[in-house]
């Protein structure tokens, strides 16, 4: 916990507890909310059958994003989960999304 606390530049196990909780809440309600989005896009299993959960896959992706800025504000910890959105979407290739 002590390397992930430094890399993290975290302080406190308090924080780290609290970031934590908003990545598993995020996971869980990214995949929650693919299953109506995949209903209100007319994605369905019969239509695509083995490409339905790659698809779904996709869009959990986008909303995953969203949601963990999101709910990271909503636990007092946006500039962490800011700071990671952008770290990671620069590795993904997706840079080019925060250049002004």
């Amino acid at each position: 916990m002590r390397k992930l606390k430094e890399r993290w530049g975290i302080t406190s196990n308090i924080q780290l507890s609290i970031i934590f909780i908003v990545f598993a809440i995020t996971g869980s309600a990214s995949a929650w909310l693919s299953k109506p989005l995949c209903y209100l896009l007319g994605i369905t299993k019969d239509d695509l059958g083995m490409w339905f959960m790659p698809v779904r896959l996709l869009l959990i992706f986008p909303i995953y994003q969203v949601l963990l800025v999101f709910i990271g504000f909503i636990f007092g910890q946006f500039s962490f989960f800011w700071a990671f959105e952008k770290k990671m979407l620069k590795r993904l290739g997706l840079g080019f999304l925060f250049r002004v």
